[in-house]
């Protein structure tokens, strides 16, 4: 109770509005696809308009693309609204900002982890919204956010960052791992035996639970639910996971500008949170419109992801007619340079998809490149010289006499700023 109480409290603070919005969430669920359709247009109307009256980059943005916010009257108008890019928010982020006068704002950081990082004000009745939309994940899962809970994210190694850190986990009931040393990885371990959830980057969910498992630890018994975000959650990530904590890693898909996108329910279908965000599919990219934020308005953004969508017509077993997002696949944007042709990250996903769907091999791994024409293949398993070669077998049908290739493996695979990257390139 007393920790429900200091979170209450806090919360009331700084976001006074999210039991408003956790109600309506909870409702909303229920919703039929044509009441969430129907909302979502209502909302994209109230939006674009309110950005070309009070944004001084949307109107220009619209009028040089001679787009009227009249020409809306379905979803299906939306095509006709013109794109952004992660390059119009940093280089436009004041004009973005709409001049109004909100009650509060809350600035919003993006972890800058593929480059620079983003920094704007997010009004309290969006930072709310969001943060409710979280909690109703949480809620499918019968967990209370003020329950004790693990938490794997980046840190700051400054002294005054890890004061604040500190007291902002006690205030949360949070603790984190700071670094797998046998003495402290061993008292966060203890500490996970009255964890109610874990949740944080993937890549170290599956680093405790491998850790769990080859020590022979006493196994957490009272874990609810275990989440993992910012990260691709691998095949085999899954399987030591549930064999430490007997869970598997559920996902939640989204980024700070866009909030959150989809959350998996028990069911095991990642649903759109079709109350917050409008998402498109187009030629595999996502584009995502924020429909909650006002303060810094998203419309139609490239977030930079390959993704998945599932037909309108599949069904959850859950009884969530919110649209399912099948797969995130891949990062765009980092092109793969041979000696003679260009290609996108997105290969390494079906190469491993591959290997996954016809041999039975799952592999965790991360590609790096140096120089045009050479490719660096870390495998975290050990694997024998016949997985080795169907590997490469695999490799070449996508990159053929193009690219020479080095396959390493046993190999600890590395994270950048704290974020793990399936592929890295390190030419300019």
């Amino acid at each position: 109770m007393f920790y429900k109480w200091i979170f209450k409290l806090g919360q009331q603070w700084r976001n006074p509005s999210i039991n408003s919005w956790f109600s309506f969430l909870k409702r909303s669920e229920s919703w039929s696809l044509e009441d969430l359709e129907a909302y979502q247009l209502e909302k994209l109307k109230e939006l674009i308009k309110f950005a070309y009256d009070h944004s001084p980059f949307y109107k220009k943005h619209f009028d040089d693309h001679h787009f009227s916010v009249s020409e809306i009257s379905s979803l299906e108008d939306i095509h006709k609204i013109p794109t952004i890019s992660k390059r119009d928010l940093l280089d436009h982020t004041q004009e973005i900002h709409t001049q109004y006068s909100f009650k509060k704002l809350i600035k919003a950081t993006t972890s800058g982890s593929s480059g620079e990082s983003l920094v704007f004000n997010r009004e309290e009745e969006s930072d709310s919204f969001n943060r409710a939309a979280i909690f109703r994940g949480y809620s499918w899962y019968n967990v209370n956010p003020w329950e004790k809970n693990g938490y794997f994210w980046g840190f700051n190694f400054s002294f005054k960052e890890k004061v604040k850190t500190k007291i902002l986990d006690i205030l949360q009931h949070r603790f984190r791992i700071f670094s797998y040393e046998k003495k402290s990885f061993q008292q966060f371990v203890n500490k996970l035996k009255n964890a109610r959830y874990i949740h944080g980057y993937s890549s170290m969910l599956f680093q405790t639970a491998k850790l769990i498992n080859e020590r022979g630890l006493e196994k957490p018994k009272n874990i609810k639910m275990i989440k993992g975000t910012s990260e691709k959650i691998f095949d085999t990530y899954q399987e030591e996971v549930q064999k430490a904590f007997g869970l598997k890693i559920i996902s939640e898909y989204g980024a700070t500008e866009s909030g959150i996108i989809a959350f998996e329910c028990p069911q095991g279908n990642m649903h759109l949170n079709m109350e917050g965000v409008l998402v498109e599919e187009v030629n595999e990219e996502i584009l995502v419109t924020n429909l909650q934020m006002k303060s810094f308005p998203i419309i139609r953004y490239q977030l930079g992801d390959y993704i998945q969508l599932a037909s309108k017509e599949e069904k959850c077993a859950c009884g969530k007619k919110h649209h399912i997002l099948k797969e995130v696949t891949g990062r765009v944007g980092a092109n793969v340079y041979g000696f003679k042709e260009i290609y996108p990250s997105l290969y390494f996903y079906y190469i491993f998809k591959n290997l996954v769907k016809n041999k039975g091999l799952k592999l965790n791994y991360q590609v790096i490149q140096n120089k045009k024409g050479f490719l660096n293949f870390n495998i975290e398993q050990a694997i024998n010289d016949d997985k080795i070669s169907l590997l490469k077998q695999e490799i070449e049908k996508y990159f053929s006499d193009d690219m020479k290739v080095e396959i390493s493996v046993n190999v600890l695979l590395q994270s950048t700023k704290g974020k793990f990257k399936s592929f890295i390139s390190n030419i300019e």
